[in-house]
């Protein structure tokens, strides 16, 4: 069950250009954490900011859990201030995290940019899980914005990495490496990063046979599925309607039941 409590910060280091890492002391909420999780972090006391931010889990401790986040917003720039010795209010863990499934014969592991947040756990109980260490593709504008490319080597993971700009690795987008690993049927992919990325990693994995999973970002004010502030289309019927909640019916969803069109009309706008 989630539950709220005052963590005290252990670490906080930039790891990219407005990009930190938080390391949170939580022995009570690591036994029940899984990959693809998320938490409520309250950045200030008082009613500024008022809402608490969604923050994904990056790797989880014995004693607590780790998270990455990127600098958008008056919320995010407080936690990016924040430091050791400091506590933060955290709710958690929500939501249903990744599928984990020994049967496939392959694994890859798709980010772009901070929407690798949820990967290392990720990959951390995939190689417990399998015995060996997914692959790993990663995508971002330039290579001063990659982020955990050491992490997943450290792992053994194969790293393929593609830039925008050809800065680092090849110059193509993430679902282009992926197109070229050749994904197929016995073979499940895990994507996380901006919607035009995970939309178009959804449409390799589907064209080659391959079972897709995403990890989506929503904003979200309540964090347990009571606002429906983080709905979005999907091709099944919930509860009447075409759409599910980010928080409570995901993060992780199969890419099969998002309507990728409506996401990107919305994502464009």
């Amino acid at each position: 069950m989630p539950a709220v409590a005052d963590c005290e910060i252990l670490e906080v280091n930039e790891v990219a250009p407005e990009q930190f890492r938080m390391r949170l002391k939580a022995p009570e909420f690591a036994p029940e954490a899984r990959p693809g999780q998320f938490c409520m972090v309250q950045v200030a006391e008082g009613f500024y900011p008022f809402l608490r931010r969604p923050m994904g889990v990056e790797r989880i401790f014995p004693d607590g859990f780790s998270i990455l986040f990127k600098v958008e917003g008056e919320g995010t720039r407080i936690m990016s201030r924040l430091l050791p010795g400091m506590t933060v209010s955290i709710q958690g863990p929500l939501g249903n995290g990744f599928p984990l499934d020994p049967c496939f014969k392959r694994h890859i592991v798709a980010a772009g940019g901070i929407g690798v947040a949820p990967c290392p756990a990720l990959v951390e109980s995939l190689k417990e899980l399998c015995g060996k260490a997914p692959e790993v593709v990663l995508g971002a504008r330039s290579k001063h914005l990659l982020l955990c490319t050491d992490d997943f080597r450290e792992m053994g993971c194969e790293v393929h990495i593609a830039t925008d700009d050809g800065s680092l690795g090849e110059k193509a987008f993430a679902s282009d490496v992926l197109r070229r690993l050749k994904p197929g049927p016995g073979t499940a992919v895990y994507a996380c990063g901006p919607m035009p990325m995970m939309a178009a990693t959804a449409a390799v994995a589907h064209e080659l046979g391959a079972t897709c999973y995403v990890s989506l970002e929503a904003q979200m004010a309540c964090g347990d599925g009571a606002c429906l502030g983080c709905v979005v289309e999907a091709k099944v019927e919930h509860e009447g309607e075409k759409m599910v909640r980010v928080c409570a019916d995901g993060p992780v969803f199969d890419a099969a039941i998002i309507d990728w069109e409506a996401h990107i009309l919305a994502y464009d706008r």
